[in-house]
């Protein structure tokens, strides 16, 4: 899974602490590995901070381990490696839509990308989870987040088994408060979440596999796709 991220600016009336600026970020092809802003709440103020995409604790990275992009919401909060994240570190990514790869059903090495969207185009909020040391002037080098995904349903699950899981803003805005329980922020997680009926879908061309292109172009539909 990749990002289109193009958006910035504020979700709540909090106090919002970090610079805003107008101006879209206008990133198309955000790709695991890049820093991200990545929306969180500290006490009664907002952030925006920029956190790479991914994660792996000390002892995963002893293992030779790659860090790790998504997170289960079967098993996030719960887990070794993601409860400490999922109770402290709840944060947002915003973004217009993500990619994901459809693969041939009788050969897996045919696929093709999709641009996945909120069907209104409204902007959208990731749950994302995040370790995260904004007050340190050289932060631990595990410092990062990474995407709250659940299974596909309905039609979304012709393109991919897994979805990130996208708040509405109300429930968006109760994700990011450090006061709630874990336990609701699964409830919010797996009972709030934008339904998959919600999005719609279109081809886009496999030049979206190179992390160097990153232009307007990549969203933009296109016809007689491999799958």
């Amino acid at each position: 899974m990749s990002v289109v991220s193009n958006r910035g600016g504020r979700s709540s009336d909090l106090d919002f602490a970090s610079a805003l600026d107008n101006v879209p970020i206008s990133r198309y092809n955000v790709a695991p590995g890049t820093r991200v802003l990545v929306l969180n709440q500290r006490d009664d103020k907002l952030y925006l901070d920029p956190l790479e995409w991914g994660y792996g604790p000390d002892w995963w990275r002893e293992m030779k381990r790659q860090p790790v992009i998504n997170a289960r919401v079967e098993t996030a909060a719960t887990s070794r490696m993601f409860k400490p994240l999922w109770n402290h570190g709840r944060a947002l990514v915003m973004a217009d839509g993500w990619y994901e790869w459809k693969k041939d059903k009788h050969d897996g090495k045919v696929k093709q990308p999709y641009f996945i969207y909120h069907e209104s185009k409204a902007p959208i909020f990731f749950a994302a989870i995040s370790r995260h040391h904004p007050d340190v002037k050289d932060p631990p080098g595990d410092d990062g987040f990474l995407i709250v995904t659940s299974a596909s349903d309905s039609g979304l699950l012709d393109i991919h088994d897994r979805r990130p899981v996208v708040l509405p803003p109300a429930a968006a805005r109760e994700w990011m408060r450090p006061d709630i329980t874990s336990a609701r922020a699964e409830e919010l997680a797996n009972e709030a979440s934008t339904p998959p009926d919600d999005f719609a879908w279109h081809p886009v061309g496999k030049s979206v596999g190179n992390i160097r292109n990153d232009s307007a172009e990549l969203i933009k539909p296109i016809a007689n796709p491999l799958v």
